[in-house]
């Protein structure tokens, strides 16, 4: 489960923008392609925060759905997979969005 490590890392991070004061609510993004999967990051979370600075704080995980543009139409299409093809049948395409993985924002106490 490499969740636990990614729950692990964004806690570091976390920590580190708190500068020790206490975290209240932490906001992820998490793009559906990004090979991370958002319920085990929940599950993580509070035993992975138990005893520090973000002990009992909020976690609101933003699901982030695949998008990408055509190179051959230059249409936007969803991509649920990897390998989606666009509408025209293209392969050739970048992506939009969904591989993201982003601590989006922490609300903590006023110093």
């Amino acid at each position: 489960m490499h969740e636990l490590a990614i729950t692990r890392s964004i806690l570091d991070l976390v920590a580190q923008a708190a500068r020790g004061r206490r975290v209240r609510r932490v906001t992820l993004e998490i793009g559906e392609l990004s090979g991370v999967v958002p319920d085990a990051i929940e599950f993580c979370f509070p035993e992975v925060a138990h005893g520090t600075i973000a002990a009992g704080a909020e976690l609101e995980i933003r699901r982030i759905a695949a998008r990408a543009r055509c190179a051959e139409c230059g249409g936007e299409f969803a991509t649920p997979s990897l390998i989606t093809p666009c509408r025209c049948g293209s392969m050739q395409f970048a992506r939009l969005t969904g591989e993201e993985l982003n601590v989006k924002s922490l609300e903590v106490e006023a110093d």
